[in-house]
C-alpha cells in the first residue's frame, strides 16, 4: 500500500471542541483581588464626592448661628428668604424664561442649518463647519465689549432679549454640528420614497426625519437650557436692573466684600440646581442617545 492510498485509508481525526476564551489579564486580575482593596478606594472617592452636597444641605437646612454637623431642627427659613427678601422668585422666572427661549430659537435654528449641511453641497461648506469649530474655542469674555456695542445701539441693554440673542448665538455652531451628524444617520432613501409617495421635501422632512430626530433635539435643547440657565456673564453684564436679572447674579448679590450669608447661599444654590437636576433626571436615556448619535459622522 502506498503512501498515499494509506493516508485516504486512515480516518479523519475527530474534531475537537473549541477552547472557552480566556479572561484578559485584567479582568482576572480584578477577579482575584480582595474586596476590600475594591470597596475601600470607591469608598474614599465617595465621601469625598459627597461631603460637598451634604455641607450644602448642611448649611441650607439647619437653623442661622447654629454650628452643629447635623441640620436638626430642620428649617426652611434660609428657602423663605431668599425667595422673598432677595428677589429668588424673580431671579427664577427671568431664568426660566431666558432658558426657555435659548431652548427653542437654538434648536429651530440649528435643525435648519443642521440639515442644510447634512443633505446639501454647497462651495463653501468646508469652510463653513470649519468655521463653526474654531467658534468653539473663542471665549464668550472675548465679545462682550462688542455684544455690549451692538445691543447699545439696538437698545436692548436692560432687556431680558439681549441675554436670550448671544446665548443663542453661542449655543448654535455645536447645536448645528451636533443635529447635522444625526441627520446623516437617517438614510436618505426614507426622505426619497416620501418625494416618490407626493411629499414635498418640507413634508418628507416633518412627517419622516423630524420623529427620528427627537433624542438629537432633547441634546441639543437640553445643552441650550442648561448652558443658559448656568451662564453668568451675559447676565451680569447686560442686566443692570434688578428686576431682569437670572439666578446666577443672583447668587453673585449674597456675597459681599465684608460677610457672606452661607445659609442664603447654599439655599439659593439649591433652588438653582433643582431645575437643571429634574431636567435631566427625565431626559438622561434621550440625552445619552443623542450626544452618542450625533458623534459618529463628521
Amino acid at each position: 500500500m502506498s503512501v498515499k492510498e494509506a493516508t485516504k485509508a486512515a480516518p479523519a481525526p475527530a474534531p475537537t471542541a473549541p477552547e472557552p476564551p480566556r479572561p484578559a489579564q485584567g479582568r482576572r486580575a480584578w477577579d482575584e483581588a480582595p474586596r476590600w482593596q475594591i470597596y475601600l478606594p470607591l469608598g474614599i472617592y465617595l465621601v469625598f464626592t459627597l461631603i460637598p452636597f451634604y455641607w450644602i444641605l448642611l448649611f441650607a437646612l439647619r437653623p442661622a448661628g447654629s454650628t452643629s454637623l447635623v441640620p436638626w431642627p430642620i428649617t426652611f427659613d434660609h428657602f423663605e428668604k431668599v425667595w422673598t427678601e432677595r428677589s429668588f422668585g424673580t431671579y427664577f422666572a427671568n431664568s426660566v424664561l431666558v432658558g426657555v427661549a435659548t431652548l427653542v430659537m437654538t434648536t429651530l435654528v440649528a435643525l435648519a442649518g443642521g440639515y442644510a449641511l447634512a443633505r446639501f453641497d454647497f462651495k463653501i461648506k468646508r469652510a463653513f463647519m470649519l468655521a463653526l469649530l474654531c467658534s468653539q474655542f473663542v471665549p464668550g469674555a472675548l465679545l462682550l465689549v462688542p455684544l455690549f456695542e451692538i445691543f447699545a445701539e439696538l437698545q436692548m441693554i436692560n432687556s431680558l432679549g439681549s441675554v436670550i440673542l448671544a446665548e443663542t448665538v453661542f449655543q448654535l455652531p455645536l447645536s448645528m454640528i451636533l443635529i447635522s451628524n444625526f441627520i446623516k444617520n437617517v438614510p436618505y432613501s426614507l426622505e426619497e420614497a416620501a418625494w416618490v409617495d407626493g411629499c414635498n421635501r418640507m413634508t418628507a422632512f416633518r412627517i419622516v426625519v423630524l420623529p427620528l430626530l427627537r433624542p438629537g433635539l432633547i441634546a441639543v435643547g437640553s445643552f441650550a437650557f442648561v448652558h443658559s440657565w448656568n451662564h453668568f456673564l451675559f447676565a451680569l453684564m447686560f442686566l443692570n436692573n434688578q428686576d431682569k436679572q437670572t439666578i446666577p447674579v443672583g447668587l453673585n448679590t449674597l456675597m459681599s466684600a465684608d460677610s457672606v450669608d452661607l445659609g442664603a447661599l447654599a439655599a439659593g444654590g439649591i433652588i438653582a440646581a433643582v431645575p437643571v437636576v429634574l431636567v435631566f433626571a427625565f431626559i438622561q436615556k434621550w440625552l445619552i442617545t443623542g450626544f452618542s448619535a450625533g458623534a459618529v459622522k463628521g
